[in-house]
């Protein structure tokens, strides 16, 4: 036997089921990315333009002296480096901000591939923590963490996304 077509009276409670339905999976979702985002103000780095968020984050730290934060921002390469091969294989390259601040970029090529044809004048976009230094500080965890333990980190270079 068949059920009945909906009447007009029932329509209403028919789309107020479904958009229950919808708002709960909307607030499920949404929990779910607050837990697998970073939280306080590494979330505003998240939630607002990355560059302006990111300088002035790095701006700060660099004032206070402070590491361990996470930022993303991107600038021009003023210099590429020689790579660090002491330890984990590093490459490395200076990256002057919209804001005028220099930073060294070390980009473990250990643990993820290195931009292919970097030279000065390139624009890269960055995701990784920033640690002090009186040069300007230094921008690294550019990568993912195959333990799991820290933020996984990228690089932006002409369409190419490293981690």
């Amino acid at each position: 036997m068949k059920p009945a077509p909906p009447t007009p009276n029932q329509r209403p409670q028919q789309l107020s089921r479904w958009l229950l339905a919808a708002a709960v999976a909307v607030v499920l979702a949404l929990a779910w990315w607050l837990n697998t985002t970073p939280t306080g103000t590494q979330l505003t780095a998240w939630l607002t333009p990355a560059s302006v968020a990111g300088d002035q984050a790095i701006a700060k730290a660099f004032q206070a002296q402070h590491s361990g934060v996470q930022v993303a921002s991107d600038g021009v390469v003023e210099r590429v480096l020689t790579d660090d091969t002491a330890g984990s294989r590093h490459q490395r390259f200076i990256l002057r901000l919209d804001s005028g601040h220099n930073l060294l970029v070390a980009h473990n090529i250990d643990r993820a591939a290195r931009l292919r044809a970097l030279k000065p004048g390139d624009r890269v976009a960055f995701f990784g923590e920033y640690a002090w230094n009186a040069k300007g500080g230094v921008i690294h965890w550019t990568h993912h963490d195959p333990n799991g333990r820290h933020i996984a980190g990228w690089l932006t270079h002409n369409d190419q996304r490293v981690q």
